[in-house]
C-alpha cells in the first residue's frame, strides 16, 4: 500500500526521467562490453567512466535542489557532504589494498607507513567491510547534518547567515582533512584504488557496473525527493520556502522539516560521493573547497530551482561543457562559468527546465481546467444578460 501511494505521488515527467535512467543504465554498459570496439555504437570505458561521474554531479545538484527549491535554504556547504561520502568509500577502497601496497603492509595503507603510524586509528576500523563503509556513507554526513541543523534551526539562522555559516563548515573541514595527523592521507587524500568488492577497479566490467549504480541511485534519488515534496510534509516545505512565519505561526514546527530535508539531503550527497570516488580513482581535501559546493549551486539555477529534473539536466550540461571548455580554453573556464550563471539570472531566472517546461505543457491540469469551465460559465452568464430584453 505503501508503496503504491509513492508511485502514485509520481508526476509524468519524474516517471519519465526514471524510465529514462534505468534504460541508460543498461544501454551505456552494453555498448561498452558488448558492441565490439570497431563498431561505431561501441562506448570507450573512459567515456563510462566520464558519464558516471556526470551522474554523480546529478545526484549532487538533486540533493541540493531538495533543500533549496523546496525548501529555501541555500547551502553552500553540500560539497562537505559529498566529500564525506567519498572519503567513507575511499577508506574501504584502502582498505582492500592490503599488502599490494608499496610498502606492503597488510594493514596500514601506504600513506600512514609513510608517517610513521604504529597502528591503525580507532576511526579506521571496520572500513574493511562493505556494509560497514555503506553504513558510514550515509551516518557520517547525515550526523553532521543533524548536528548542524539541531542548532542553526533552532537558532532561527536564516537567508545569507545559513548560507555564510554552511561555507563555514565546508572551509573549516578543508584545513581540518589537510592536516597530515588527522589520518586521512592530509593533501595527498586517498588514492591508487585496487578492488571493489573484490572486483578490479581499473576493468571495463565494474567501470560499467559503477556506471549502472550511479543511474539506478540517481533514479532512486529522484524518486524519493519527488515521493517527499508531493507528500504532506513537501506542501509544508514549499509553505516554509515562501512564508515561514506565516507556517510557523499555524503550528508547525519548521525546524523539525528543515532539519528532516537537510539530513535526506545530506545523505544523498554522501552517496553521490561514494559512487564518485571509484571511477575518479581519488579523494582528497580539494572536494571541500568552498567553490566546488557554489558549482553546485550553478548547475541547480541553471537546469531550474524546484523543478527535481532541472538539476539534473544542468549538472550534466554544465559539466560536459566544462570539460569541452577546459580541453579548448583552459584558461578561460571559470570567466565562462561566471558569466553563465550572471546570463542565467538575469535572462532564465527559472532555468532551463523552469522556463521551457510550461511552453511544452499541451494540456491544462485539473485546476487549470476547472478555473477554465468557471470563466466559460461565468462569460456565458454575462452574455445571456446581456442578450435578454429590457424590461
Amino acid at each position: 500500500m505503501i508503496t503504491a501511494y509513492l508511485f502514485r505521488s509520481l508526476d509524468r515527467k519524474v516517471s519519465i526521467a526514471i524510465i529514462v535512467l534505468f534504460a541508460i543504465a543498461l544501454l551505456v554498459p552494453f555498448a561498452n562490453l558488448i558492441i565490439p570496439a570497431d563498431s561505431a555504437f561501441h562506448l570507450p570505458t573512459y567515456l563510462v567512466s566520464l558519464f558516471g561521474k556526470y551522474l554523480c554531479y546529478a545526484l549532487l545538484a538533486l540533493s541540493l535542489d531538495l533543500v533549496w527549491g523546496f525548501c529555501g535554504i541555500l547551502s553552500l556547504g553540500h560539497g562537505a557532504f559529498f566529500a564525506l561520502g567519498g572519503y567513507a568509500m575511499g577508506m574501504y577502497l584502502m582498505r582492500q589494498i592490503g599488502p599490494r601496497g608499496v610498502y606492503g603492509d597488510p594493514i596500514l595503507p601506504d600513506f600512514m607507513v609513510f608517517l610513521n603510524y604504529k597502528a591503525l586509528p580507532w576511526f579506521w576500523h571496520g572500513f574493511d567491510m562493505f556494509w560497514f563503509a555503506m553504513a558510514m556513507v550515509l551516518l557520517v554526513p547525515g550526523a553532521l547534518a543533524f548536528v548542524f541543523g539541531w542548532f542553526a534551526f533552532r537558532s532561527r539562522v536564516n537567508g545569507v547567515y545559513l548560507s555564510i555559516i554552511t561555507q563555514a563548515m565546508t572551509y573549516a573541514l578543508l584545513l581540518a582533512f589537510f592536516r597530515n595527523d588527522m589520518g586521512f592521507g592530509g593533501n595527498n587524500g586517498l588514492t591508487d584504488f585496487k578492488d571493489i568488492l573484490g572486483f578490479s577497479v581499473q576493468a571495463d566490467g565494474t567501470r560499467a557496473a559503477l556506471f549502472a549504480a550511479s543511474a539506478l541511485f540517481l533514479a532512486l534519488g529522484l524518486f524519493l525527493a519527488s515521493a517527499i515534496v508531493r507528500s504532506k510534509a513537501g506542501k509544508v516545505l514549499v509553505g516554509v520556502r515562501d512564508a515561514e512565519s506565516r507556517v510557523r505561526f499555524l503550528g508547525y514546527r519548521v525546524e523539525n522539516y528543515k532539519l528532516f530535508t537537510f539530513v535526506a539531503s545530506a545523505m544523498m550527497a554522501g552517496v553521490a560521493g561514494a559512487l564518485y570516488v571509484p571511477q575518479v580513482g581519488i579523494i582528497n581535501p580539494g572536494e571541500f573547497a568552498p567553490a566546488n559546493s557554489i558549482e553546485v549551486v550553478i548547475w541547480t539555477a541553471v537546469g531550474g530551482r524546484a523543478t527535481l529534473i532541472g538539476p539534473i539536466i544542468g549538472a550534466i550540461l554544465v559539466n560536459g561543457g566544462k570539460t569541452i571548455f577546459t580541453g579548448l580554453f583552459p584558461a578561460f573556464w571559470l570567466f565562462a562559468l561566471g558569466g553563465l550563471f550572471v546570463a542565467v539570472t538575469l535572462f532564465l531566472p527559472k532555468g532551463i527546465v523552469g522556463t521551457l517546461a510550461p511552453r511544452f505543457s499541451k494540456k491544462p491540469g485539473p485546476d487549470a481546467r476547472e478555473r477554465i469551465e468557471h470563466a466559460e460559465e461565468a462569460e456565458a452568464g454575462i452574455d445571456g444578460i446581456a442578450e435578454e430584453p429590457a424590461r
